[in-house]
């Protein structure tokens, strides 16, 4: 049994309907997630929380009960705080700007490159280098933050390109004067 899955997940604030047969809803005051049901796995609103069961023993069934448990509480989560990812532009000249629905990124290149924001998500830039990635959905954020970062990665020897704000970057030694 997962000890994951066994954790009840406190839904204060939010509504859960688990009616229908393929997805469970979570809604919250400005969004709504639906999470595909796991064949084997059951949940339940009692006391204010959400209750996952595992109705069988199989394997697979026992290997997504976790899983199941994971995304429910992300979703909830998702629906009354959000989530967010921060991203860094180092770079002469690299800028980013928001117009309408699409983020505009100078990086470098000999032309800009322009990304349509998808539906549900938020792009904030803050003084030209600085890109926030907010929405309720945790794995679209990720996929988001992720996309912006794959268009210059950050390299090694002079630390230019687009990095998460957390990430650390490892620094190599540029070309040492031989003899």
């Amino acid at each position: 049994m997962s000890r994951i899955g066994k954790l009840a997940i406190a839904i204060d604030g939010v509504t859960v309907d688990t009616k229908d047969a393929t997805f469970i809803t979570v809604k919250g005051a400005k969004h709504a997630l639906k999470i595909r049901k796991v064949a084997g796995v059951s949940a339940d609103v009692k006391d204010g929380k959400l209750v996952l069961t595992s109705k069988s023993e199989d394997k697979k069934t026992k290997s997504l009960y976790g899983l199941q448990r994971a995304l429910l509480c992300n979703a909830v989560v998702g629906v009354t705080k959000g989530f967010s990812k921060g991203l860094e532009l180092n770079g002469v000249g690299y800028r980013a700007t928001v117009s309408g629905k699409k983020l505009e990124l100078s990086l470098g290149y000999s032309h800009n490159i322009e990304f349509p924001i998808p539906e549900g998500i938020e792009i904030k830039v803050d003084k030209q280098t600085a890109i926030t990635v907010t929405g309720p959905n945790k794995e679209l954020v990720g996929q988001v933050a992720a996309k912006i970062r794959s268009f210059r990665p950050p390299e090694p020897y002079l630390g230019k390109g687009v990095k998460y704000s957390d990430e650390k970057i490892k620094r190599k030694a540029g070309k040492s004067a031989g003899k």
